[in-house]
């Protein structure tokens, strides 16, 4: 189960080491959502009223681009251009972490200068597959909305999120472990791409439900909290992203250097462990 669970274990054993990477991203996510448009399709679903729901409503509740406001617009750029700055630390700090054993930065600048690109070009096509997966399914939802408003219209309203997500995160999953491979080896763009592909074929099944156990989870307490007050959706919502953002990132790692075989020098104790 260290494939599932291993990158929750490192989190919470060296929470405050890499939340500090996490906080700048969760903020702007959390302010970047759409709270207004998820609050409307929940209390729809909730009340009876799918059968009136437009696709706007629903691809507001999808997305996380904000280009409705220049000012929205402007606050989307700067969260994928923080984001994968310190995403690229966090994989710096983590991978360091795991391959000697030492919780510092140091040497930062020589992986920083290399890494930053690969990662921003794969936050691009992340966010890119995102968002066509936000525009296919609010327009498949929109079609099943106009439906009859039966009990069933509920269950395959439930059913597409839930195909529409897997086949996300089957994607997702194809390149999920280039980063670190690129990161760990230098190989060039396609050798990464490959040796990685090879790598996560073994453990798909497992890192997809891993994958699948997160974005259900946020989906789930994202959607709940749209119930309650702005303010209180907010917090949970910085919450929910900066565990995700600090799950996505982590579990590359700790899948990686389970599938390659590598040793992970930060899971041996210390001298001054094992004298207690």
């Amino acid at each position: 189960m260290d494939v599932v669970f291993g990158n929750w274990k490192y989190i919470f054993k060296n929470l405050w080491y890499v939340l500090p990477f996490a906080i700048v991203p969760a903020v702007l996510l959390a302010v970047s959502i759409d709270y207004e448009a998820i609050r409307f399709v929940t209390h729809a679903f909730f009340t009876g009223g799918l059968h009136d729901m437009e696709f706007v409503y629903l691809f507001r509740a999808f997305s996380i681009l904000r280009i409705d406001h220049v000012w929205s617009a402007l606050i989307s750029a700067v969260t994928l251009i923080v984001s994968c700055v310190l995403f690229t630390l966090m994989l710096i700090f983590v991978e360091k972490h795991m391959r000697i054993g030492k919780r510092t930065l140091s040497g930062l600048k020589r992986q920083f200068t290399w890494l930053i690109l690969p990662v921003f070009c794969m936050g691009l096509f992340y966010l890119a597959l995102y968002e066509v997966f936000a525009v296919v399914v609010s327009a498949v939802l929109f079609a099943v909305c106009r439906l009859p408003s039966t009990a069933f219209l509920y269950l395959l309203f439930l059913a597409v999120i839930a195909v529409f997500a897997f086949l996300l995160l089957y994607v997702v999953a194809l390149l999920y472990l280039f980063l670190p491979c690129k990161q760990v080896t230098g190989f060039k763009t396609y050798d990464a791409f490959f040796y990685s592909y090879r790598l996560m074929t073994g453990v798909r099944g497992k890192l997809l439900l891993s994958l699948f156990i997160s974005i259900a989870g946020s989906f789930v307490i994202l959607t709940a909290s749209s119930l309650l007050p702005m303010s209180a959706f907010v917090i949970i919502a910085f919450v929910v992203c900066a565990f995700y953002f600090m799950s996505f990132g982590v579990r590359m790692e700790t899948v990686y250097f389970k599938t390659d075989k590598l040793d992970r020098e930060d899971q041996l104790k210390s001298y001054r462990e094992l004298m207690l």
